[in-house]
């Protein structure tokens, strides 16, 4: 096969799952070492990103995907025959963002910093796809951890967790110090 052909056989494999797919599977199924794939991937990847294509390919750590482009993903659901999907409650918003963040997390911790029972939000979330179980946590009681998913990751147009928004409190870190500093015989006052 020569490179075209490589290139057309990682499109071809990436649209006909769907779903990731984890790097070592692709190198096997091609019989090349990942190495050797993860270039033609990249590679890939650069096409269609510069000639605007509707799809891109999506690199997830170790797993890729094709997926149409989040510009079209309006026009698209136009066409499609399936049922809307109802947008996320605030609650969903606000459960998914404690999730993220903090990952792994127990219910009882998303109930502690919402401060509200959260057990029917994670049941949806979980219904949607978008959080997964993540194993026990080494807690009394051993309680179930969750994460997010490379779903959630799609929704909202991220590579990694590593492109989330920072935190308020991450902003402010940047600040000088002198910013902070009270005027002569002013008192600083600390909110909590």
């Amino acid at each position: 096969m020569n490179e075209q052909q490589r290139l057309g056989a990682l499109e071809a494999m990436l649209f006909a799952h769907g779903e990731p797919v984890a790097l070592d599977r692709l190198a096997e199924a091609m019989h090349t070492e990942p190495i050797q794939a993860q270039v033609l991937l990249e590679k890939l990847q650069r096409q269609y990103d510069e000639r605007n294509s509707g799809l891109v390919i999506l690199n997830f750590e170790d797993r890729w995907q094709m997926a149409t482009r989040p510009y079209y993903g309006e026009i698209v659901k136009r066409i499609l025959d399936t049922r809307r999907n109802a947008p996320l409650s605030p609650a969903s918003l606000e459960v998914l963002a404690v999730i993220a963040y903090n990952q792994p997390v127990s219910r009882s911790f998303i109930e502690q910093v919402r401060g509200v029972d959260s057990s029917s939000t994670v049941a949806k979330l979980l219904e949607k796809g978008l959080i997964e179980e993540a194993g026990r946590l080494d807690l009394p009681g051993k309680p179930v951890a969750f994460r997010v998913t490379d779903t959630f990751l799609r929704v909202f147009g991220l590579g990694s967790l590593a492109d989330l928004p920072p935190l308020h409190d991450e902003k402010e870190e940047g600040l000088t110090q002198d910013a902070e500093q009270p005027a002569d015989g002013e008192q600083l006052e600390i909110q909590s």
